[in-house]
C-alpha cells in the first residue's frame, strides 16, 4: 500500500509540474479518436439497418403459401414486436367498363392495419401531390402501381374491377416497400385493404395466395424473433431481412461496414503510435528519480509498483475523460447526421464506451508499460552518470509485446480476418521499411554532414547524433501516415465508385419478352422516342435437373437459397464476349470464339450455393427438351449497374434452336410519361418494368452511406491529426534542451529554426515517402480483397500524401518547439534539466 501512495502522489505531483501533461494528452486524444468514432460508428450503423430496413417494410419478414401461424406467429406476437400482415395473389384487373374497359392480370396487394412496419407508401393523390401515405386504402378504394397505371392506361378516379367487387382509384403507388428486393415483378399492382380482400370473391380453395408477415421492434427482439421463427418454419416458408435485398443494396450497406471497421482500426493504429512515443518520455523524464530512489533503498518490485500504479492511474483517468469526451461529442455530430440524412439515428449504446476504455487501457500497458518497466532496471550511479540508462534483458520481448497487443486490438475491431490480416501485415512490413530507411538515412548523414555549412548541417547533424529517437519518431510518423493515407485512398475509391454506381444514367426501364422479329422494330421505336438503341440479350427459361450426372432436386439442399435456387427457374442467356461488368475469377471464358461443345459461365455466388465448381456438367430441362453443357469459368458480376446480367451464360451456338425471348434495359427520360404505354400499344407482348423507384431507393440508400462514410473519415481524420501532433510533440526534449544550449551559446532566431526545419524535413520526408507507398500498396490489397473493388495505384494521390506528411512533419515540430525561442535559455534548461 505504501508503494500505491507513493505513485498516487508522484502522480498529483507530476499533474502539478506538468510532466505527464503529453502522456495525459495523448492518452485522451486516443481513448477520444477511438471512442468517437465507435459511437458514430454504431449510431450510423443502426441507423443504416433501420434505413435500409425500410426497403422490407419491417425488420424481418416472413413469407409462405399459407397463413403464417403456429411458431412463427407465437414469436410475432412478442410484447416488444410490432407486426403486420399482408396476402398477395395474381388476378385479372379491369380498368374502365364497357368496350373501352382495359384487362390484364395483375398482382393483388391487400394490406393489413400497420403496414409498412419500416419505411413507407409513397403515392400521388388526386391533387397530383406526391406524398407518404398515412394508412392503406380506406374501404371502397384501390392504389394502383404507377407502371400499372401506364400499362392500363388508367386514371385517378376510374373503377377497378377485382374479382366480385369494384373499387374507385384513388392514388397512385410510386414507390413501395418490397420493390427494391425484385423488381422483375411485371404485372400492374393493385392494392387494398385486407379486410376487402374476402368480399372479392378471389379467395377460394385452389387460390394461390402468397401469406407475408413483417415485424420490427428493438434490434434484440428482432434477433430473438429470427432466433424462434427459423426453426420453426414450414418447408414453403422463408425468412428475410436486408441480407436478402437486391445485390446492389447489399453491396452498398457491406462496403460501408467495412469501411467504418476500417476507421475504427486505423483509430487504434494512432492510438498505439501517440501512447508508444508518450511513454517513452514519461519513461526518460523519471529516469533520474528512480535513479536516486535505488540509492535510497527501493526493490525493483517497489519501482515496478509506483510507476506501473501511476500509469494504470493515469490511464484510467484519461481513458474516463476520453470517454466522456467523445459523449459528449458524438450528440452533436448525431444531431448533425439526423438533419443530413432525415432520418432518426438511435441513440448511442454503451458498447463503444467500454471498447474505448478497454482499448485505452490495452494500448497504454502494451505501449506505454515497457519502456516505464525498464526504469526498474535504471543503474544507481546514473545519478552521477548521465549517460547511463535502462536497459532491458530483451529489446525483441518489449517490441513484441507491444506489436502483439496491437494485433490483439486490430484483430478484435476489425471484424474481418482478410481485413486484420493486411493491416497486420501493412504495419509489420511499413515497421521493418520505416526503420531501415531510419538507419539508412542516419548513416547517410554521418558521411556528409561534415560536407554541409551552417544551420543546414547542424539540423541534420541532430538526426544522425540521436540515431535511436531519429528512427523512433520516423517509425511512429511514417507509421501515423500510413494508416491515415490508407483511409484516405480506401474513401476515395468508395466514394468513386458509388457515384459511378449511381449515376444518373443508369437505366431505368427492363423490357422483357421481345421477340426475335421484333427487335429491329424496338429499336426504331427507341429512336423514335429519343431513347438511345439499346443491346437486346437472349433469354431462354429452364430447370435445372442434374448436376454432374446426378439428379437434382430442391430436398437435396438444407440452405434456403440453395432450395430456392433448384426448385426455381433459371434464365440462361449466351454470348460472345465478357462484359465490362463481369470479371471471371475461375476457369477461362470463351471470349471471341466458338468452343467445340456447349460451356457455361456462372455467377460465383450461385456457384457457391449449389456446389457447382469448373469442370462440372449441369443438365437442364428446355421446354421438355434437355440441355447439358461443362461449367468452364466462373464470374463475379457487378449487379450495381443495373444492366442485364445472367447467373449462367452460354457459349455462342450453345442454345440455337432453343425458344428465346429477348430482354433489355434502356434509360427513359423522366419527362417521357407516356413512353410505356405507347410501346405497350405496338407491342403488346412486351413487359415494361419501370425501376424509377428501385433507383430512387438504391440511390436514396447510397447517398445516405457515403454521408456517413464521409462524416466518419474526416472525424477520424481529425481525430488522427491530433494524435500524430502528441506523438510528434512527445519526443521534443532532446531539441528543447539543444535549442537552450544553442541560444547561450548566441545562436539567433533564424539559425535556430533553419535547424530544426531541416531535422523534421529530413524525418518527414522519409516518413511521408515511405508511408505513401506502403498506403498505396496496401490499399490495393484492402481494395481488392476486402471491398471488392477495382484498383489502380494513384501515384498524384501518393506524392501528395508524401507531401502533406513532410508538411505535417515539419509544422508540427516547429509548433512543438516553438517555446525554445520564445522562454528565456535558463527557464528552458531549467525545466528539461534531470
Amino acid at each position: 500500500m505504501n508503494a500505491l501512495a507513493l505513485a498516487w502522489r508522484q502522480l498529483r505531483r507530476d499533474l502539478r509540474a506538468g510532466e505527464v501533461r503529453i502522456l495525459l494528452a495523448a492518452l485522451v486524444i486516443a481513448v477520444l479518436a477511438v471512442t468517437s468514432v465507435g459511437f458514430i460508428t454504431d449510431r450510423a450503423e443502426r441507423g443504416l439497418a433501420i434505413e435500409a430496413n425500410r426497403l422490407l417494410g419491417g425488420d424481418a419478414v416472413v413469407r409462405g403459401d399459407a397463413p403464417i401461424e403456429g411458431d412463427v406467429g407465437r414469436a410475432a406476437a412478442a410484447p416488444a414486436l410490432r407486426s403486420a400482415r399482408t396476402q398477395e395473389l395474381q388476378t385479372m384487373v379491369r380498368v374502365g367498363d364497357g368496350d373501352s374497359a382495359r384487362l390484364q392480370l395483375g398482382d393483388l396487394r391487400a394490406l393489413g392495419a400497420g403496414y409498412p412496419l419500416r419505411g413507407s407508401v409513397r403515392i400521388v393523390d388526386a391533387t397530383g401531390a406526391e406524398r407518404d401515405a398515412d394508412a392503406v386504402p380506406a374501404p371502397g378504394t384501390a392504389w394502383l402501381s404507377r407502371a400499372g397505371a401506364d400499362a392500363l392506361d388508367a386514371r385517378i378516379g376510374d373503377t377497378i374491377a377485382l374479382g366480385d367487387r369494384s373499387f374507385r382509384l384513388t392514388a397512385l403507388v410510386v414507390q413501395e416497400p418490397d420493390a427494391a428486393l425484385d423488381y422483375f415483378d411485371v404485372a400492374p399492382k393493385v392494392f387494398i385493404a385486407l379486410d376487402e380482400l374476402a368480399s372479392t370473391g378471389l379467395v377460394q380453395e385452389g387460390s394461390r395466395i402468397r401469406y407475408r408477415l413483417a415485424v420490427a421492434g428493438p434490434p434484440d427482439a428482432v434477433e430473438r424473433f429470427v432466433s424462434a421463427a427459423k426453426p420453426a418454419l414450414d418447408r414453403n416458408q422463408r425468412l428475410e431481412t436486408i441480407g436478402d435485398a437486391r445485390p446492389e443494396l447489399r453491396s452498398a450497406l457491406d462496403r460501408a461496414g467495412r469501411f467504418l471497421g476500417l476507421a475504427a482500426l486505423v483509430s487504434v493504429v494512432l492510438a498505439a503510435v501517440a501512447v508508444a512515443m508518450a511513454a517513452r518520455r514519461h519513461s526518460e523524464r523519471h529516469r533520474a528519480g528512480a535513479a536516486v530512489m535505488r540509492c535510497l533503498g527501493a526493490s525493483q518490485r517497489t519501482l515496478v509498483i509506483v510507476h506501473v500504479g501511476e500509469l494504470l492511474m493515469l490511464g484510467v483517468a484519461a481513458s474516463v475523460l476520453g470517454v466522456a469526451i467523445a459523449f459528449a461529442l458524438q450528440w452533436g455530430v448525431g444531431g448533425w447526421l439526423e438533419r443530413t440524412l432525415g432520418t432518426t439515428i438511435p441513440a448511442a449504446g454503451w458498447r463503444p464506451a467500454l471498447e474505448g476504455l478497454g482499448v485505452g487501457l490495452t494500448v497504454l500497458l502494451a505501449f506505454g508499460a515497457p519502456p516505464v518497466l525498464a526504469l526498474r532496471r535504471v543503474p544507481a550511479l546514473r545519478v552521477l552518470r548521465r549517460d547511463l540508462d535502462a536497459t532491458e534483458p530483451s529489446a525483441w520481448i518489449v517490441g513484441a509485446l507491444g506489436l502483439g497487443g496491437l494485433a490483439t486490438l486490430l484483430w478484435w475491431k476489425a471484424g474481418s480476418p482478410t481485413l486484420a490480416g493486411a493491416m497486420l501485415g501493412g504495419i509489420v512490413v511499413t515497421l521493418a521499411v520505416l526503420a531501415l530507411l531510419g538507419w539508412g538515412l542516419v548513416a547517410l548523414l554521418r558521411r556528409v554532414r561534415t560536407r554541409l555549412r551552417g544551420s543546414l548541417r547542424y539540423g541534420l547533424a541532430n538526426v544522425s547524433r540521436r540515431a535511436g529517437t531519429s528512427v523512433a519518431q520516423i517509425a511512429a510518423l511514417g507509421l501515423g501516415l500510413m494508416v491515415l493515407l490508407l483511409l484516405t485512398f480506401v474513401r476515395t475509391d468508395l466514394l468513386d465508385r458509388w457515384q459511378v454506381t449511381l449515376s444518373a444514367e443508369a437505366p431505368n426501364r427492363f423490357i422483357v419478352n421481345a421477340q426475335a422479329d421484333q427487335i429491329d422494330s424496338i429499336r426504331a421505336f427507341m429512336r423514335e422516342r429519343g431513347v438511345a438503341p439499346p443491346e437486346l440479350f437472349p433469354m431462354i427459361r429452364a430447370r435445372l435437373v442434374a448436376h454432374n450426372g446426378a439428379a437434382v432436386a430442391g430436398d437435396d439442399f438444407e440452405e434456403g437459397r440453395a432450395r430456392r435456387l433448384a426448385e426455381r427457374e433459371f434464365n440462361l442467356s449466351v454470348t460472345d464476349a465478357l462484359r465490362d461488368d463481369n470479371t471471371v475469377t475461375a476457369g477461362r471464358f470463351w471470349t471471341r470464339r466458338t468452343p467445340a461443345t456447349p460451356e457455361l459461365s456462372v455467377e460465383e455466388g450461385l456457384a457457391e450455393s449449389l456446389g457447382w465448381g469448373v469442370g462440372d456438367t449441369v443438365s437442364f430441362d428446355i421446354a421438355g427438351q434437355p440441355f447439358e453443357a461443362r461449367i468452364t469459368s466462373l464470374r463475379e458480376v457487378e449487379w450495381e449497374s443495373f444492366r442485364p446480367n445472367f447467373f449462367v451464360v452460354a457459349s455462342p451456338g450453345s442454345l440455337d434452336g432453343y425458344a428465346a425471348s429477348y430482354i433489355t434495359a434502356v434509360k427513359v427520360p423522366r419527362t417521357d410519361g407516356r413512353f410505356t404505354a405507347a410501346l405497350v400499344a405496338q407491342f403488346p407482348n412486351l413487359s415494361v418494368i419501370d425501376i424509377d423507384a428501385v433507383l430512387d431507393q438504391v440511390r436514396s440508400t447510397g447517398d445516405q452511406v457515403a454521408t456517413v462514410v464521409q462524416v466518419v473519415f474526416w472525424f477520424a481524420l481529425a481525430a488522427g491529426v491530433l494524435v500524430l501532433l502528441a506523438a510528434i510533440s512527445a519526443s521534443q526534449d532532446e531539441r528543447l534542451l539543444e535549442g537552450g544550449v544553442m541560444r547561450v551559446l548566441g545562436a539567433s532566431r533564424r539559425q535556430l529554426r533553419l535547424a530544426q526545419a531541416s531535422e523534421f524535413a529530413a524525418i518527414g520526408l522519409i516518413s511521408g515517402l515511405t508511408a505513401a507507398i506502403a498506403a498505396s500498396v496496401l490499399a490495393g490489397v484492402v481494395a481488392v480483397r476486402v471491398f471488392d473493388l477495382p484498383w489502380a495505384p494513384d501515384w498524384r494521390l501518393a506524392a501528395a500524401g508524401a507531401t502533406a506528411g513532410m508538411l505535417a512533419a515539419l509544422v508540427s515540430g516547429l509548433w512543438a518547439t516553438r517555446r525554445v525561442l520564445d522562454a528565456p535559455p535558463s527557464v528552458t534548461l531549467r525545466e528539461l534539466h534531470s
